[in-house]
């Protein structure tokens, strides 16, 4: 907690048991809140919490307090430490895994493989905390429980919080190049003013013509007029 002392509740015990400060003063000092300090001074919080003396610790001078006590409005201000503490280094690597929660690992690593595809191996690794030999062991089902193995989903579990895997989803969506359509290709669409401009005439099919209507006397009469040049022939 930025700009608060070390133990603040044990040091808001100490100031309520040993000034005349505000609760405001206390709780702004302390970073706590006022009900919990009016808490504290009767007795309904922080019990058994032995008191911290701020000022035997360095963090706050004597003069402060004195100050303070005369004026209520005046803020209380830590001393700054002389000793200074490197920042702690963030381990980079798998992350841990409580001991009750590694036999759901593989389930976890399969549900990811399954239904995550896209996601690398490292990336895999840092949300169920997992090794690179696992992970390949589980994908060519060498593993040696693989054919108990249930595809289960971490979160459920409880080995990565949801917004660690849509970072590593959306992450691994951003890696991915843009996929490009295929040259010559027959099965591509064509272009729209193709598609849409004019094309070729319906087909109709062809209709025969109209045969006209028969006349039996035009043709008896055809037939019999034939007749009669034939035998006229024959004389």
């Amino acid at each position: 907690m930025a700009n608060a002392p070390l133990m603040p509740k044990a040091t808001a015990v100490w100031l309520v048991e040993n000034t005349a400060l505000t609760f405001d003063q206390i709780a702004d000092f302390c970073k706590l809140h006022v009900l919990e300090v009016k808490g504290i001074a009767d007795g309904e919080v922080a019990q058994g919490i032995k008191g911290s003396d701020p000022i035997t610790t360095g963090q706050l001078a004597r003069e402060e307090i004195e100050r303070a006590e005369k004026n209520p409005h005046h803020r209380l201000k830590l001393l700054e430490s002389k000793v200074r503490l490197p920042e702690p280094k963030r381990r980079r690597g798998p992350r841990y895994t409580p001991v009750s929660k590694r036999q759901d690992r593989p389930n976890a690593i399969l549900w990811l493989l399954r239904n995550h595809p896209e996601l690398k191996d490292s990336q895999i690794m840092r949300l169920v905390g997992t090794t690179k030999t696992t992970i390949e062991s589980i994908k060519e089902r060498t593993h040696w429980n693989a054919a108990h193995l249930t595809p289960m989903d971490p979160v459920t579990l409880g080995l990565c919080s949801q917004i660690d895997l849509d970072i590593e989803v959306q992450r691994s969506s951003k890696d991915r190049p843009a996929s490009v359509a295929p040259v010559g290709d027959e099965t591509t669409l064509l272009p729209v003013d193709l598609s849409v401009g004019d094309g070729p005439e319906p087909f109709v099919p062809s209709r025969k013509p109209r045969e006209e209507a028969i006349d039996l006397e035009t043709v008896f009469a055809k037939l019999g007029g034939s007749r009669k040049s034939e035998a006229d022939d024959e004389e």
